[in-house]
């Protein structure tokens, strides 16, 4: 989940190698644009939280970006550690053999380009088809996905604190692979219900290992974990 965001500061280069080195197969992390349309790993509309910056994201440039430091916030032995862009960040997980969920997560008014030039990089880079998962929280950006990367898997990303009733009729819309569902939503109904849809069940953010175990149990696919060592210790061997 943003890479490995309980051991390395989210979005970053740093947060995809450790990942790797604690052998998890498949990372997620947030796409949005600058002001001059770069794709860059970064999850709030605002700098302050997570960078020595002030002010929007979609208000800076990759050279405004480029200045800004990501690490500190995070611990001192992570000072200096930069903010990537989705190319850098691709570059990587190729070389760790990493397969992606990449959340498509604009900024407000920006759902449209945010997917388009995303993808359009992402498709010149990104040659494994079965190692890619494109997710969003925008109708929009679904959209664009769905019909500009029609052999791409994608997923329904769902929050908040009730189950929309016409979850399907979105996933059917959309033609996602998967249901993304935030932990407070996930009942053994729920989860039944959409398997029985035809569609993995995906759950995040899950770092406790009895939690983790529970949505095991109740037939979960997969778990987006800031912790995934944790989580992986916590989960039952499947013979």
């Amino acid at each position: 989940h943003r890479g490995c965001a309980a051991y390395a500061p989210e979005n970053t280069l740093e947060g995809l190698h450790t990942a790797a080195d604690m052998g998890v197969e498949w990372v997620e992390f947030d796409v949005m644009l600058t002001k001059d349309d770069v794709p860059i790993l970064f999850h709030d509309d605002t700098l302050e939280r997570t960078t020595n910056g002030h002010g929007l994201v979609a208000e800076a440039t990759i050279e405004d970006i480029r200045q800004l430091e990501a690490g500190s916030w995070f611990g001192d032995s992570f000072s200096g550690v930069k903010i990537p862009t989705l190319e850098e960040a691709v570059d990587v997980l190729i070389q760790r053999g990493l397969g992606l969920n990449l959340e498509i997560k604009p900024t407000p008014g920006r759902e449209k380009e945010t997917a388009e030039i995303a993808l359009d990089i992402l498709s010149q880079i990104w040659d494994d088809h079965d190692r890619l998962l494109i997710s969003s929280f925008q109708p929009v950006s679904l959209e664009i996905a769905r019909d500009m990367a029609t052999d791409w898997a994608r997923g329904l990303l769902i929050g908040g604190d009730a189950m929309p009733e016409n979850w399907q009729q979105q996933a059917e819309y959309f033609d996602v692979k998967t249901v993304n569902l935030g932990s407070r939503l996930v009942t053994r109904e729920i989860v039944e219900d959409i398997s029985d849809a035809g569609y993995s069940v995906l759950v995040y953010t899950v770092n406790e290992p009895d939690e983790a175990r529970k949505f095991q149990s109740w037939g979960v696919d997969t778990l987006f974990s800031d912790a995934p060592d944790v989580v992986k210790d916590g989960l039952l061997t499947v013979h």
